[in-house]
């Protein structure tokens, strides 16, 4: 039997590679998946045109816990502000301009996408 955390990293991880796939569907290029720091990880980090994208990625099955989107906090918000603005400095040849992202997924009792949305501007830098 699995326990609650496995089922969370399974479903992440699947919400993950359907947020990649529907990025790329997108036009976006997708840069780096999984980029971690002291202070959290990064989900995806992509481009599209002349814009760098760090994408928070929020799944949830069966409606529990309400909209993906509604579970980033302020300080998960944060958080991530901190993550961005360290790949920022520590890389190089980056494109002028940069926002974050969230691509909320929720998925049906039998795990068909039922909503994947992209949320532009998510989380405003400060």
């Amino acid at each position: 039997m699995s326990s609650g955390k496995d089922y969370r990293r399974r479903l992440g991880d699947r919400g993950e590679k359907l947020a990649q796939a529907f990025l790329r569907s997108k036009g976006y290029k997708i840069i780096e998946t999984n980029y971690r720091r002291r202070e959290g990880e990064i989900d995806i980090i992509a481009q599209t045109a002349d814009c760098l994208v760090f994408v928070e990625v929020r799944t949830r099955q069966h409606g529990q816990f309400g909209a993906p989107e509604e579970s980033i906090t302020q300080a998960k918000q944060k958080r991530l502000e901190a993550l961005a603005q360290g790949y920022i400095q520590s890389h190089q040849d980056l494109p002028p301009q940069w926002r974050i992202d969230v691509v909320a997924i929720e998925l049906d009792d039998k795990g068909y996408i039922s909503r994947i949305e992209l949320i532009e501007n998510a989380v405003e830098s400060t």
